[in-house]
């Protein structure tokens, strides 16, 4: 089951919840502000009528006049009102249909069953209300924009400083060791949470390097220290008589040289102290003459010919090794084909091992239990060392992921346009789809 997710970055979540967060709360005080200066509107309202009722009740009593509008007995006086004044108190109500201005009325009894009443309404007032919204809604708007502009600053700062240290720590995943996230980052005065995890990964990226270095020089000093007593020891396996067990002693012998040295090899790529010595080479004549020379049996094709400039020794090397492989592990034919600056080498063998197309080689590990007791999985390691120092990348994929049906091992190799001038970019170990 495929669950889709949507990328959004840092900066315009952080808007978007302080946008919110501002706008709910501009909500809130709106409706706070709105339904207080109403409350206070309609108390003032009543405050006023019973005013001018007293007003009018103490002209009516000694002149017989009315003012204001006021009616004695009116028959549109409300029901509650009239309920409460039977009772023989002074009392206002408030009649609000919520189109227009609300009506306050007060009525007072005057005796012999008669009620003294007023009522009026005060637009005035209450079109004051209508101005106090229509500046709330002005004011939550701008505490809302405001809120975002503030979002996409702080945010966009600190996504900005993320970006970055994503972007090291890819660098330094490559395998670049010079790369420090906490440079990358560039916190300032203020020290937050980035900066905290930028220093623990340049932590973490220094002890991890550290161990590295440790167990390569360890690696390294052994094969060196294997070096002579197998060297003395392959000597004195030449000095054996002829016969079959003298065979078996020198076969192992040198099968224990070629181990030593290809562990010193790898120790040497692992310390990226290697440099290549540039010729310039036309790239079909060669792989034809080296690929001849390893394996006469192994079928070399030139689609299109390219001159590089390249480290012949190092990409004969890379040659020997993919060829050795795809005879080792895979079945006949070999096919070498040259295509410009891409090699491609095939067997048509099982293929490669599923952990091999994931992880790419690892060295000591042959992959599949078929290949028991053969090799040590330094083979493809060393030339994908060596393919770094070249600056080429080394692929890896199965011919049965192919349109034609076909199956086996196919290992690519892409020479650069430029000459390396250090070590090398690091290789892109491309895996397929699977």
């Amino acid at each position: 089951m495929v669950r889709l997710a949507l990328r959004t970055g840092l900066r315009w979540k952080l808007s978007a919840a302080i946008a919110l967060v501002g706008a709910l709360v501009a909500v809130a005080l709106s409706l706070v502000v709105h339904n207080a200066a109403r409350v206070s509107m309609l108390d003032n309202s009543r405050d006023v009528q019973i005013e001018r009722l007293n007003f009018t009740q103490k002209i009516f009593e000694s002149t017989n006049r009315l003012q204001f509008g006021a009616k004695i007995n009116d028959p549109a006086l409300p029901k509650p009102l009239r309920k409460e004044v039977a009772k023989g108190v002074r009392a206002t109500y408030l009649e609000d249909t919520g189109r227009t201005a609300p009506e306050v009325w007060a009525a007072s009894p005057l005796g012999n069953g008669r009620v003294l009443s007023i009522h009026d309404r005060f637009p005035d007032r209450f079109a004051v209300l209508d101005d106090l919204d229509q500046a709330l809604l002005i004011g939550s708007s701008a505490v809302v924009v405001g809120g975002c502009a503030l979002g996409v600053l702080v945010g966009g700062r600190l996504s900005k400083r993320l970006r970055k240290a994503a972007a090291a720590a890819g660098k330094l995943a490559d395998g670049d060791t010079s790369v420090r996230i906490r440079d990358e980052v560039g916190g300032g005065r203020v020290r937050d949470e980035t900066d905290d995890l930028a220093w623990a990964v340049d932590a973490m990226s220094d002890a991890l390097q550290q161990r590295i270095e440790a167990e390569r020089r360890v690696t390294a000093d052994i094969a060196h220290e294997l070096r002579t007593p197998v060297t003395g020891l392959l000597t004195a396996a030449e000095l054996l008589p002829p016969g079959r067990p003298s065979e078996l002693v020198r076969d192992r012998a040198q099968a224990m040289r070629t181990l030593v040295e290809d562990v010193l090899e790898v120790a040497r790529l692992d310390g990226h102290a290697e440099r290549a010595e540039l010729q310039d080479v036309a790239l079909g004549e060669f792989v034809r003459r080296r690929v001849h020379t390893l394996d006469p049996q192994v079928t070399v094709t030139i689609l299109r010919d390219a001159e590089v400039s390249t480290d012949p020794r190092r990409l004969e090397r890379i040659l020997g090794n993919l060829i050795a492989n795809a005879s080792r592990h895979g079945k006949p034919p070999i096919e070498v084909t040259v295509e410009g600056r891409v090699i491609r080498v095939r067997d048509h063998g099982t293929g490669f091992p599923e952990a091999l197309l994931r992880e790419g080689p690892s060295r000591f590990r042959t992959g599949s239990s078929d290949r028991a007791g053969v090799g040590h999985g330094l083979g493809l390691t060393i030339a994908v060392g060596q393919a770094r120092v070249l600056g080429a990348r080394l692929t890896f994929r199965n011919a049965d992921e192919l349109t034609d049906g076909s199956t086996g091992a196919i290992s690519v190799l892409w020479l650069p346009e430029n000459a390396p001038t250090s070590t090398g970019s690091f290789p892109v170990i491309q895996l397929p789809d699977r």
